[in-house]
């Protein structure tokens, strides 16, 4: 019996299996609205047998979009197009999630393909970013930030709330707010972006508190039969490993009091030249104690996308559900290859429930005398 291909349940939903789709930006957006691109790439996803499907970080804000080209959930008009594709995830099958992010100094980017560097500040398209602190990113982000304001913190939180609201509304059912790779809520909470002097910066307590603030207002919101999650970088593959990697636990174990249900397990990359040592499932022991030391159902990516890797973190426990991207971008039918490497004799199961009915009544009319 596959542990990979069990159904997970989290709160009220139950997952069809353990492989989960992470969100992974198309940058195809106009003025953060979804077009067919968007429909039909997670139209795919939703039917090609994952668990669950998570859309692309989606910007609470204009100014918190990645580039121009990201979703977004800052005002009603962006609700529709987003519930289709809701619609569109679980009519194939997988639960339909949705991350909500704010990219902070890592904002005001070009697409991967124009150069993946920073607007220039003469361009039309640019806007201003935003960041706990005046530190720019460096490296192809070289722009300095704005240090937010006591004022902009509440709205940016107010923001999160509001796309959270209109997240539901479009019918998504799990929430991800994303905290990691640099973007606002990490550079908040990394010593290596934070260097205010007031209560939102100092000791880890302060460096916390806006993610903290910003879940439990969302909480307040998001239906507590519903999974809240986030994703968090836990370790920055720098010269305080162990530091940072406690301060991550105790900070989810806080996000747990406060409603947090599960957390994808990352990597900060609030440093330009992160060292991060690839290779297959790399983060497995880091996120097997987050697991053990949080007590929180825990996910992870990189690299486990070969069969005898998923299975085996699943299996061990190191990891409840297995985050598996540019294997389905290049083949979003990528979780049958899987079940075939595993030997899983029916892999008809991975199908939406209404191929799968009708499958179950063609074979039991080929049984017939």
């Amino acid at each position: 019996m596959s542990t990979l291909f069990s159904p997970f349940q989290l709160q009220s939903l139950t997952l069809r299996n353990r492989i989960a789709i992470p969100p992974m930006c198309q940058y195809q957006a106009v003025d953060g609205l979804s077009n067919d691109w968007h429909w039909a790439h997670y139209a795919a996803l939703g039917r090609g047998g994952a668990g669950l499907v998570i859309v692309e970080a989606t910007a609470v804000a204009a100014e918190g979009r990645i580039t121009p080209a990201c979703l977004g959930l800052w005002q009603d008009a962006q609700i529709d197009g987003l519930a289709r594709i809701a619609h569109a995830i679980k009519a194939g099958g997988a639960v339909p999630g949705i991350q909500l992010a704010h990219a902070g100094r890592k904002a005001n980017a070009n697409p991967p393909w124009l150069g993946d560097n920073q607007i220039a500040a003469e361009d039309p398209a640019a806007w201003t970013t935003l960041a706990p602190s005046a530190l720019a990113y460096g490296h192809h982000l070289p722009r300095i930030p704005q240090a937010v304001t006591r004022q902009q913190i509440s709205r940016i939180q107010a923001d999160f709330v509001a796309a959270a609201k209109r997240a539901l509304a479009a019918g998504f059912e799990w929430l991800e707010l994303h905290f990691a790779h640099g973007y606002l809520a990490q550079s908040f909470l990394s010593v290596h972006s934070n260097r205010r002097t007031d209560d939102y910066g100092g000791d880890l307590a302060g460096r916390a508190r806006f993610l903290l603030e910003t879940l439990s207002a969302v909480r307040q919101v998001w239906p507590s039969h519903l999974p809240l999650t986030v994703r968090l970088g836990v370790i920055e593959y720098d010269d305080r490993d162990e530091e940072t990697l406690q301060e991550s636990i105790q900070v989810l174990q806080q996000l747990r009091q406060l409603g947090l249900d599960l957390v994808s397990v990352s990597v900060g990359f609030t440093i330009a030249e992160t060292r991060i040592p690839w290779r297959p499932a790399f983060l497995a022991p880091v996120t097997a104690r987050v697991r053990r030391e949080t007590g929180l159902a825990v996910a992870s990516a990189w690299g486990i996308d070969a069969a005898e890797d998923a299975e085996r973190v699943v299996a061990e426990q190191q990891m409840d559900l297995v985050m598996i991207g540019r294997a389905h971008l290049a083949n979003p039918h990528y979780p049958y290859r899987l079940a075939q490497q595993l030997g899983i004799p029916e892999p008809e199961s991975l199908l939406p429930a209404p191929y799968a009915h009708w499958l179950t009544r063609y074979q039991g009319a080929a049984r017939q005398p």
